[in-house]
């Protein structure tokens, strides 16, 4: 099993703060496509007639990225990476009621600065 990288190693920014990037081993990704079931939809329709946080939904939405994060650092792992630069999430409705969530990045080394 590949050792997981330290969420401290992954940033939106295009660098990490007292490191230095030594190699760029390229874009990494973590796919989760999810669709709510049945009663998931029953829940969050009745959840918008009293109005306030979809708790359903947003738990939906919350899972769904932490696996697509999870993704993104087990493949960024697999290639050797010890950090993830430039990190971002996308989401796209590929039909109604199905979302993908992508979480991406650059897979990169990195040295102590001195």
């Amino acid at each position: 099993m590949t050792e997981r990288i330290d969420h401290a190693r992954v940033t939106t920014a295009p660098e990490l703060p007292g490191r230095r990037i030594v190699r760029n081993l390229g874009i990494v990704r973590g796919i989760v496509v999810r669709s709510r079931s049945l009663l998931g939809n029953l829940g969050a329709a009745f959840q918008t007639l009293v109005g306030g946080n979809i708790t359903i939904l947003t738990e939906l939405c919350e899972k769904t990225r932490q696996d697509a994060f999870a993704l993104m650092l087990d493949h960024a792992a697999e290639l050797g990476a010890d950090a993830v630069v430039a990190f971002r999430y996308d989401a796209t409705e590929v039909m109604d009621g199905v979302t993908e969530v992508l979480a991406y990045g650059s897979a990169v080394c990195t040295e102590p600065l001195e």
